[in-house]
């Protein structure tokens, strides 16, 4: 039993997440094994991951989707980093953009030069050194030409804005040709091998039983099989993450088309602004502790840019992660694995590093403790690591106009977090692990946005005269720009290379 191959997968729950998965396994196990997907339409999903981070990209060139036309499917719009409104303080406007941020000198990396001017009064904003950050701000966008290396423009990274429910339609079409079975119904009990408990077969509302070898739990929040039958428990994180609610509505498009994110503090949590090429998706995270719904769709409904389109949709959660995202014969993928507001855009990037972790350890019939530990512990490890740069936005702020913001303000933090924290403000220095989702330029574009403070720069950075770092620091700003105003516009852009066909 423990050398032979399992042959039936289960996934429970379609959506991004289902789809996702269903795909890429339809993709890379060609055929081998026979795959289920069990959905119910009766049964809603989350649909506001609207927006991703750069990494999306290569799950899509794994199932070889053409980037046009994947655009097309989902009226997709660009992304090159998040615009926070009001976090620092209220009037306070920075973006985190993608990418390299200038160029490193004499083997330092640039921003410490950057420090240095700043301490002495004398630097530009941070943003102008950043080929993403300068123009988004200026909406233009183009994608990075192969053929000019050293320039800034070889080094644009984008991320994309898209309709979640048309990217689970492509992805479905997608994993239905390459073999996927699906299976329309609501399930009504999960039964268990009495020996062992593992999952052994779903029971549908029509009496069909669907059995397998291995279970994927994409049933989002409420995690049927991960939680409900196997009792895994929940790590909450919202003593951290206080946000617990969220309302999410559409509106009509209006100009510029921005490619970028935007999210927008409030008084007890922020609104989210996700330009598509049909619409604009909004939305309204918030804490119940200190708001009530009411006041928070008023806020949200008061703050959109055009014509509301549709009713808003409430949602409830809880910030955290399940103690293992792999119990026995079943994997959780998605929100039944955790959940992360969407303030940087992770959910959806931590279904595609589930299904890519999953597939990496893949089982064998035996389900080897210690194939099922490795995993867990390597999603534990990047669950926490992306936490801490969820809680630095919360935690960084001089706000203290409203409860919520006092709480954050004063809250305690994980020692890793204050560690990264403390290393920065002593002389500038950042340090991350490898298989750190956000790097050092993501670190600093947050920590110096909302008014964290370097006391210092490394010593190195001081040995050129003022004169010359100056001029470097000005060479850089100056390219930056002209390759900027050499850039068509964002809407030039999509009109160009993948206008969605007009609806009907």
């Amino acid at each position: 039993m423990q050398n032979k191959n399992i042959r039936d997968i289960v996934i429970v729950g379609g959506g991004t997440a289902g789809w996702m998965a269903a795909a890429a396994m339809a993709r890379i196990l060609k055929g081998d094994y026979r795959i289920r997907l069990v959905e119910s339409d009766d049964i809603g999903i989350i649909g506001v991951g609207e927006a991703s981070i750069p990494h999306l990209a290569t799950f899509n060139a794994i199932l070889r989707i053409d980037e046009a036309e994947f655009m097309r499917a989902t009226q997709g719009t660009f992304k090159l980093g998040v615009e926070f409104v009001n976090w620092g303080a209220i009037g306070d406007r920075y973006v985190h953009g993608f990418g390299k941020l200038g160029p490193d000198l004499d083997g330092l990396p640039f921003h410490h030069f950057w420090l240095r001017q700043m301490q002495e009064g004398q630097a530009a904003d941070l943003g102008k050194f950043s080929i993403n950050t300068a123009a988004a701000r200026q909406a233009k966008y183009m994608r990075a030409p192969a053929d000019m290396a050293g320039s800034p423009l070889s080094e644009i990274v984008q991320a994309y804005h898209f309709d979640a429910s048309l990217y689970a339609r492509y992805l479905r079409k997608l994993a239905e040709q390459g073999g996927v079975k699906r299976t329309e119904g609501k399930i009504v009990q999960v039964l268990q091998r009495p020996a062992d408990g593992f999952i052994e077969s779903v029971v549908l509302e029509s009496g069909e039983k669907v059995g397998g070898d291995l279970f994927i739990d994409c049933s989002g929040l409420r995690g049927l099989l991960i939680e409900q039958t196997l009792g895994t428990g929940y790590e909450d994180w919202s003593h951290w993450l206080p946000c617990d609610r969220a309302i999410a509505v559409p509106c009509t498009s209006v100009e510029p088309l921005i490619p970028m994110t935007r999210a927008t503090a409030h008084s007890a949590g922020w609104q989210w602004r996700i330009p598509l090429q049909h619409r604009i998706g909004n939305g309204h995270v918030y804490c119940s502790g200190f708001m009530n719904k009411d006041e928070a769709t008023s806020i949200l409904l008061n703050n959109l840019d055009g014509r509301q389109l549709a009713e808003p949709r409430h949602i409830s959660y809880v910030s955290g992660r399940r103690k293992k995202i792999w119990n026995k014969n079943c994997v959780a993928i998605g929100l039944a694995a955790g959940f992360f507001e969407p303030i940087e855009s992770t959910n959806i990037h931590l279904v595609q590093t589930g299904i890519l972790r999953l597939l990496t350890m893949f089982p064998r019939a035996g389900f080897d403790q210690a194939d099922i530990d490795e995993a867990n512990a390597q999603a534990q490890n990047e669950y926490e690591r992306i936490r801490d740069f969820i809680i630095l936005h919360y935690k960084a702020t001089q706000r203290d106009d409203s409860p919520f913001w006092n709480y954050c303000r004063n809250m305690e933090i994980p020692d890793t977090l204050q560690h990264k924290l403390d290393l920065y403000r002593s002389n500038g220095r950042l340090t991350h692990a490898d298989k750190d989702l956000f790097g050092d330029v993501s670190w600093l574009q947050v920590m110096h946005g909302q008014r964290i403070q370097a006391n210092g720069h490394h010593p190195f950075a001081d040995v050129r005269p003022a004169s010359e770092v100056a001029e470097f620091l000005g060479d850089v700003e100056r390219v930056v720009q002209k390759c900027v105003d050499f850039m068509p516009t964002h809407a030039d852009f999509i009109r160009q290379y993948c206008a969605a066909p007009a609806e009907r």
